[in-house]
């Protein structure tokens, strides 16, 4: 293993962590926020990211050869070294006492999920609430993406970082050179936040509100300003809320959509970026469930909402919300119907499309899933006949289905095994919260159901619930197996 490449890039993002907590320091600064406490606490972690940061890419290795497990060590490594010292303004500050929730709350930035400690939102200084937004939309797109756009680096090093990285069952170039799709990509990304940024800033919202907010949807995270449910932690009167809600949801949506349709869309080839299966799947799934939940609702002996406007932009607003993993809530669903929660719990398990911000399982593995599924009842029928799966209209290879497989198993398996731990180390849960609150986490979703559900927090669980949790969200962020190599001991044989 190349332990001096490995570093080199850890370097890179030390510096680049370094470099967005300087800008969450100088808005605390603008914001009035001059406590001694708060100011060490960006300007220690700033200080250590740098002094580790700059010798560690002071030279570039000699050997640079570097392969798929150095990929996955390093973007495990990164993320949780990351969410380490992201978490250092919030303990410093004492805004967060205690070091495992204030890492539980910077893994939870990061990975875009969206699960939170915090008892009182609104009290948190303006600083670190723009420091764990900013940490979603750092996370988002992923910050080796971001290193990979700005810093050199040979292209087989680069798409092992991607792979590891990306989301989706397989990774590939928009364009021959992956450094210039690194770039696209993040380009997209900006514009689309900055057009979001702008529609709720015309809508009313505060200048601040508005940033965190295009923050938090542009990487699918949910983290809010205030601990408001029933007025979104938006500005107060139903007029505006209904204008925030729908940009917010219609945004959320945007962003769970692969960014490859976009890049399409942006060369002209819009029949191609309309002909995509998985687009058409995720917006099918998407619209029956906001048609499902809103008629399950208005059905209701005694209705929660007084219209049926309010009562479908509810259902819209949580849909994306769950679908694209993002976690913002409007509503207490656990209120709802049994059927719309467990429309909701299926939600948490599909996700996001592929090469989105949004977490879940992805829809791609979702349709692969399917197929694969009845081209094995096809084969029971048949055994001789030779069936194909096809997606996107081209077949796919063995190994796309093989890795997909596994992956399934590997979540399953992490699924469990965080249930029974939650479980045991916080009794108070019953099985649907701890079940759900796992899935939340696993899935980068944010709330679960019952005693982890919108209305309330992770703040009561055991610290070792806790530490697992943002292991989970981690290793779900990254689609399990980089965490999983990381942590497999023959990853360090023949070192």
């Amino acid at each position: 293993m190349n332990h001096k490449m490995i570093w080199y890039i850890i370097g890179h993002i030390f510096k680049v962590e370094a470099a967005f907590l300087a800008v969450s320091f100088v808005v605390a600064l603008l914001c009035g926020n001059f406590k001694i406490l708060n100011i060490l606490g960006f300007l220690i972690p700033i200080a250590a990211l740098l002094a580790i940061g700059f010798p560690l890419t002071k030279k570039k290795p000699q050997n640079r050869n570097f392969f798929a497990k150095e990929g996955f060590v390093v973007v495990a490594l990164a993320w949780i070294l990351m969410s380490l010292f992201g978490a250092l303004p919030f303990f410093i500050s004492r805004e967060i006492p205690n070091f495992i929730d204030a890492f539980f709350e910077t893994a939870s930035g990061f990975t875009t999920t969206g699960s939170s400690i915090l008892t009182n939102v609104s009290e948190m200084s303006k600083g670190l609430l723009f420091w764990r937004s900013l940490t979603h939309w750092l996370g988002g797109m992923g910050v080796l993406v971001f290193v990979l756009a700005i810093f050199p680096g040979q292209e087989t090093q680069s798409i092992f970082l991607m792979k590891a990285e990306s989301p989706g069952p397989k990774v590939g170039k928009i364009v021959p050179k992956l450094k210039v799709t690194a770039r696209i990509l993040y380009g997209i990304y900006i514009a689309m936040t900055l057009v979001e940024f702008i529609m709720l800033l015309c809508g009313g919202m505060p200048l601040f509100d508005s940033a965190v907010n295009s923050f938090a949807t542009a990487g699918t995270g949910g983290f809010a300003v205030t601990d408001v449910i029933g007025n979104g932690g938006f500005v107060a009167g139903s007029a505006s809320n209904a204008y925030f809600e729908w940009v917010i949801g219609i945004f959320m949506i945007l962003f769970g959509v692969n960014f490859n349709v976009y890049y399409l869309i942006l060369i002209r080839r819009v029949r191609d970026a309309f002909r995509s299966e998985e687009l058409w799947v995720y917006t099918g799934i998407a619209a029956s469930a906001v048609a499902l939940i809103t008629i399950n609702l208005m059905n209701m002996p005694t209705r929660l909402y007084a219209t049926f406007g309010e009562t479908l932009r509810h259902s819209f607003f949580t849909t994306a919300s769950i679908m694209s993993s993002t976690g913002f809530a409007t509503v207490d669903f656990e209120l709802w119907p049994t059927f719309s929660k467990a429309m909701l719990v299926l939600l948490m398990f599909i996700g996001a499309s592929a090469g989105s911000t949004g977490g879940g399982i992805k829809v791609a593995r979702f349709i692969l899933m399917i197929k694969n599924g009845l081209a094995e009842l096809k084969r029971c029928i048949s055994p001789n006949q030779v069936v194909s799966i096809k997606f996107e209209g081209k077949p796919v290879e063995n190994d796309v289905v093989r890795s997909t497989n596994g992956y399934l198993v590997a979540f399953v398996s992490i699924l469990a095994a965080s249930t029974l731990i939650v479980s045991l180390d916080s009794p108070f849960l019953d099985f649907g919260s701890s079940f759900t609150g796992v899935l939340a986490c696993l899935n980068n979703i944010g709330p679960g159901l019952g005693k982890l559900g919108p209305t309330q927090n992770f703040a009561g669980l055991g610290y070792v619930s806790k530490i697992v949790l943002s292991f989970d969200m981690i290793a779900g962020r990254l689609e399990l197996f980089p965490v999983l190599l990381l942590l497999s001991p023959k990853t360090y044989r023949h070192l």
